[in-house]
C-alpha cells in the first residue's frame, strides 16, 4: 500500500519519495515566516507587531482601522523590536492624547525609544540617548502614563564591554524628549537588587505596582519572584517588597483584577473585601498571578487559586511582555491555557469555570488585550498560520480581524499532522507531532518507505506549537516526512516533564528524538536507512549530539547551534542564559568532566555522517566562533559537510533570501544522502 496521505486512489502518479513536484518553494516558505506579535487596543483599534521578511526582516507596527483596513504604521527602515535579554520583549506602547494617537517604540537599529504621532506627518523623536558602552541601552515593555507624562518600562544598561556587563531597573522616560541626549533626564524607580526585572503593573488607581524579578543562576521558569510597591505622588516606588514566588516557584506573569469585581467576589464567598492575606492591598484592586507551584503553572488571586487543573496557563518567559492571560472590567478573566496545545477561554474567577472560544484555533501565542468585552489574541491551526483573532466574552464568538490566513496554495499540498505520545527509555512519555508525506496527486512506491527528518525545538526550554508551518510543507509536499519533537524538558506538560532536563541535557533530549525516529521505523512509517535530524539553537545543539553518538541518522542540519558548553558558561553568550547550564548540565566547577564529555566541539570528530552547518554571523546567542572551533576539530576527517554564513543574520534566521538559501541547502541535503531527486533544487556542494 502507498504510503502518503492526502492522494485520490486511482488518480495519483507513483513517484518515489522526496522527489514529488511541489507549488510550495522556498520563496513562498520564506514570504510567510513570523506571525503577529505583541497585540494592544490604541482607543478602540486593534494594533500588532508585524514580520515583513521581504524588508530585510524588520518588523512593523500595524493597525486596523474601525471601517477593517490594515495599515502599517512606520515606513522602513523602522524596525518595531527590542534587544533587551537579546530576545527582546513588547516594543510599543500607544495611547489617544487630545483626539490623536501617540505611540512609543523600540528601534531595532540603535535601541532608542522613540514618540510618534502617525497623523502629524512628522518623523518619530527620539525620547532615550545613545551610549556607546557595550551594547548601549535597551527598552522593553513601555508603559505610557499620560498624567506623568512620562513612559515606564524596562530599562537595560550595559555598563561595560562584557555581556555580562550590564543592569537592569525599571525607569521613567520624560515624554518631552529631555531625555533624548540627557541620560540623567532619565528617572530610575528602582535598584539593582535584582539581575533581572519585567515591566510595571499599576492598580487602576496608579497607587501600587506589581513586576517580577529574578537572578542568576535561575532562569525564569525555574524561580521568581512577585514584587509589590506603592506609587508615590511624586512617581516613586516605594517600600518594594516579596509577595509571592521564590527559587523552587515560577511566576510566569503578573497583573491586578478591577477592585469592584473583586470586592463583589469576595462579599459572595462570604468575607469583606479587605481580608487578603500578607502582601495583598485591601480594598484595592486584587493580585493576580500564574504559578507552577502546584507543578503546573495556574492563576491565582490573592494567593488562592483559581482555577486548580493540570494544565498550563503560563509559560516560559523567553520574552519580557507575554501575556497568557488579561483581566476584565467585570471580573473575568482570558486565559490562554491548555497542555501541549493551547485554548484562549473566559475564566469565571467565583466559579472557576472556563469558556473556551469557539473556532479551529489549536495555539493561542502568549499575547492578549482586553477593552469592554473585547479580547483579542494571536492564533493559528494546523491549517492555518498566526492570524489576530478577536473574542467577545459574552458570547465567546470569535473572528479574525487581522492578519488573516490566505491559503498560498491548494491546502491538500500542506500536512495533516498526527499528534503522537511515544515511549522513551524506560517507557517515559514522548510528545511529539508526526507530519507524514502529503501530496493530493503523487504517492510513493509500494515497496519504498518516505525519508523522515525529527525536528528538535529550540530553548530547550520551549515546545512545538501545532500550527502550519509552510517549512515543514516545504518538505512533507515532496514526500519527505517531519517530526516535532517535545522531548523531555518542553513545556506545555507540567514541571515535572520540564524537570526531566535537569543536568541531562544532551542526553534527554537527545534520547527522545531518537525514540521517536526509531518508533516510526519501527511501525513501518519511516525508512530506518533515511533518518535525518534538523534544529536550530539549542535545538542546533541536540541534532550536533545526536550526530557525535551516531546509529540513528543518516545525516543532519544544524542551525546556530550551542556547541561550546565551557565557553558558553564562561562569557562565551549573553547575560540572560550565561547560568542556564547550571540547571541544565550542572554548576561547571563542579562538574567539570560533564562539560567536556557532552560538549561537540570536543568531540567533532567522532561525526561519521554528512551535515549542514548555518550561522548567522551577527549572532551573540550563540557566536559564530563555536562553528569555527567545531569545524576545525573535523578538518582531519573526510566528512561531507556545508558551512553556510548569513550576514545581517542574528539568532534565528528573519530575511527571506536567508530563508530560501537554508530551505533549498537543506533539501539538497537530504537528496544527496537520501537518493532523492527534488526538481529544480540548487546543489550543495559538500566538502571535502
Amino acid at each position: 500500500m502507498n504510503r502518503v496521505v492526502g492522494a485520490t486512489e486511482g488518480e495519483a502518479r507513483v513517484l518515489p519519495y522526496g522527489s514529488w513536484p511541489s507549488p510550495v518553494d522556498a520563496a513562498l516558505a520564506a514570504a510567510h515566516d513570523g506571525r503577529p506579535e505583541y497585540v494592544g487596543f490604541v482607543g478602540d483599534e486593534v494594533w500588532w507587531t508585524a514580520p515583513r521578511p521581504a524588508e530585510n526582516g524588520r518588523r512593523t507596527l500595524v493597525r486596523r482601522r474601525a471601517d477593517g483596513a490594515q495599515e502599517s504604521v512606520l515606513p522602513p527602515p523602522w524596525n518595531v523590536r527590542s534587544r533587551v535579554v537579546e530576545y527582546g520583549g513588547l516594543p510599543w506602547a500607544a495611547a489617544v492624547r487630545d483626539g490623536e494617537v501617540l505611540v512609543v517604540f523600540t528601534h531595532f537599529a540603535d535601541q532608542r525609544l522613540y514618540a510618534h504621532e502617525p497623523g502629524s506627518g512628522g518623523a518619530p523623536r527620539p525620547l532615550t540617548p545613545v551610549s556607546t558602552v557595550g551594547g548601549g541601552l535597551r527598552w522593553a515593555e513601555p508603559q505610557l502614563l499620560l498624567g506623568r507624562d512620562e513612559v515606564w518600562c524596562v530599562l537595560e544598561e550595559f555598563t561595560g564591554e562584557g555581556p555580562g556587563d550590564v543592569r537592569r531597573v525599571l525607569a521613567a522616560v520624560p515624554l518631552d524628549g529631555s531625555a533624548a541626549d540627557d541620560r540623567a533626564a532619565v528617572r530610575e524607580l528602582t535598584d539593582e537588587r535584582h539581575r533581572f526585572v519585567t515591566g510595571p503593573r499599576l492598580t487602576r488607581d496608579g497607587r501600587r505596582a506589581a513586576w517580577l524579578a529574578w537572578d542568576h543562576p535561575r532562569m525564569p521558569w525555574e524561580g521568581t519572584e512577585v514584587l509589590v510597591a506603592d506609587v508615590t505622588p511624586d512617581g516613586a516606588l516605594s517600600a518594594a517588597r516579596v509577595v509571592a514566588g521564590g527559587p523552587r516557584e515560577s511566576v510566569a506573569q503578573v497583573d491586578w483584577a478591577p477592585a469592584a469585581a473583586a470586592a463583589a467576589a469576595a462579599t459572595a464567598a462570604g468575607g469583606p473585601a479587605g481580608t487578603a492575606g500578607e502582601g495583598v492591598p485591601p480594598a484595592d484592586d486584587r493580585l493576580l498571578y500564574v504559578s507552577d507551584r502546584s507543578g503546573w503553572w495556574n492563576l491565582y488571586r490573592d494567593h488562592e487559586p483559581l482555577c486548580p487543573r493540570q494544565e498550563e496557563f503560563g509559560g516560559a518567559l523567553w520574552k519580557l511582555g507575554l501575556r497568557w492571560f488579561a483581566p476584565l472590567d467585570d471580573g473575568l478573566v482570558a486565559v490562554v491555557h491548555g497542555r501541549g496545545t493551547t485554548a484562549l477561554g473566559i475564566l469565571d474567577p467565583q466559579t472557576g469555570e472556563v469558556a473556551d472560544a469557539a473556532g479551529p484555533w489549536t495555539e493561542f501565542a502568549p499575547t492578549l488585550a482586553v477593552r469592554g468585552d473585547r479580547v483579542v489574541a494571536v492564533a493559528a491551526s494546523p491549517h492555518s498560520g498566526y492570524e489576530v483573532v478577536e473574542t467577545d466574552a459574552r458570547t465567546g464568538r470569535t473572528a479574525v480581524v487581522g492578519a488573516a490566513h490566505h491559503d498560498p496554495v491548494d491546502p491538500a499540498h500542506c500536512p495533516e499532522p498526527r499528534v503522537r505520545t511515544f515511549a522513551g527509555p524506560g517507557g517515559r512519555d514522548v510528545h511529539a507531532y508526526v507530519h507524514p508525506p502529503r501530496h493530493p496527486g503523487v504517492v510513493g512506491p509500494d515497496d519504498e518507505l518516505p525519508p523522515y527528518v525529527v525536528w528538535a525545538h529550540g530553548g530547550p526550554t520551549d515546545r512545538t506549537p501545532l500550527v502550519l508551518d509552510l517549512e515543514i510543507a516545504y518538505f512533507t509536499s515532496r514526500g519527505i516526512g517531519v517530526a516535532e519533537v517535545d522531548y523531555g524538558g518542553s513545556t506545555g506538560y507540567g514541571r515535572e516533564y520540564r524537570e526531566r532536563l535537569r543536568e541531562q541535557w544532551g542526553v534527554v533530549d537527545v534520547e527522545d528524538c531518537a525514540a521517536v525516529a526509531l518508533a516510526l521505523a519501527d511501525e513501518g512509517l519511516a525508512d530506518r536507512t533515511r533518518l535525518a535530524i534538523r534544529g536550530g539553537s539549542a535545538g542546533g545543539w541536540t541534532a550536533a549530539v545526536s550526530l557525535i553518538r551516531g546509529g540513528v541518522y543518516a545525516c543532519g542540519t544544524i542551525r546556530y547551534p550551542v556547541l561550546d558548553l565551557v565557553e558558553w558558561a564562561t562569557g562565551g553568550t549573553h547575560d540572560f542564559e550565561s547560568h542556564y547550564l547550571d540547571s541544565l548540565v550542572g554548576p561547571l566547577d563542579e562538574t567539570p568532566a560533564r562539560y567536556a564529555e557532552r560538549s561537540p566541539v570536543e568531540h567533532a570528530d567522532r561525526i561519521t555522517v554528512p551535515f549542514l552547518l548555518m550561522q548567522g554571523l551577527d549572532d551573540v546567542i550563540c557566536p559564530p566562533a563555536q562553528c569555527e572551533r567545531f569545524l576545525h576539530r573535523l578538518a582531519e576527517r573526510p566528512v561531507p559537510h556545508a558551512y553556510l554564513t548569513f550576514a545581517g543574520e542574528g539568532h534565528g534566521f528573519r530575511q527571506a533570501a536567508t530563508t530560501v538559501r537554508a530551505l533549498e541547502a537543506e533539501l539538497s541535503l537530504y537528496a544527496q544522502v537520501f537518493g532523492l531527486h527534488p526538481p529544480g533544487v540548487p546543489r550543495l556542494e559538500l566538502a571535502p
